[in-house]
């Protein structure tokens, strides 16, 4: 499949701007969660046994932190493809700046641009095994596997991290100062 390099730029540029939206609402929403019950949802990424769930669980007893949490844990699917796609359209942009012909470091590139989709399927495994704790309550197989795909997501979403700041940076390069024609070297 072919794109203009208009089109690509444009919707990378959405769904980054989308992305950062929706991350925007989801942070907002935890703190408001964290402030409240003591616990946000993203304090949970890191748990790895039932009993550091059930802990949460307990401080959002309250029916509506429970919601709360259900609800941003919900929201994190919508934001899953919007980075998908920004890290992968970051990795074109870098692949085209930094390496636009065949080889190795290209290969590379390229090959990153699909370790984000990787980490939010990943996030996806997370969410759902979370949200079936919170439903069905924790187990300490379901925690121990949420807490190794949160880890391959951190990876993933590094990764695309720095695919965002090298296509940020391939996007705005910078220009050759003009020389001074006074100046003698």
């Amino acid at each position: 499949m072919r794109i203009s390099k208009a089109d690509l730029m444009r919707r990378w540029g959405w769904s980054t701007a989308l992305a950062v939206l929706v991350l925007a609402v989801l942070w907002a929403l935890d703190l408001k969660l964290k402030g409240e019950s003591g616990v946000g949802t993203a304090d949970i990424q890191a748990f790895a046994n039932a009993v550091q769930f059930e802990a949460a669980f307990r401080a959002w007893s309250p029916r509506s932190f429970a919601a709360l949490a259900g609800f941003n844990l919900g929201l994190d699917y919508l934001l899953m493809p919007l980075y998908a796609l920004s890290f992968f359209y970051s990795a074109i942009i870098a692949a085209e700046a930094f390496a636009p012909r065949p080889g190795r470091l290209r290969r590379i590139i390229l090959f990153l641009a699909m370790v984000p989709a990787a980490g939010a399927l990943c996030d996806a495994g997370e969410n759902a095994l979370q949200l079936a704790m919170l439903l069905n309550g924790p187990d300490d197989s379901l925690a121990r596997l949420a807490f190794i795909l949160s880890n391959a997501k951190t990876v993933a979403l590094t990764i695309g991290g720095v695919l965002l700041a090298a296509a940020i940076v391939a996007r705005f390069p910078r220009r050759p100062k003009a020389e001074d024609p006074t100046s003698t070297y």
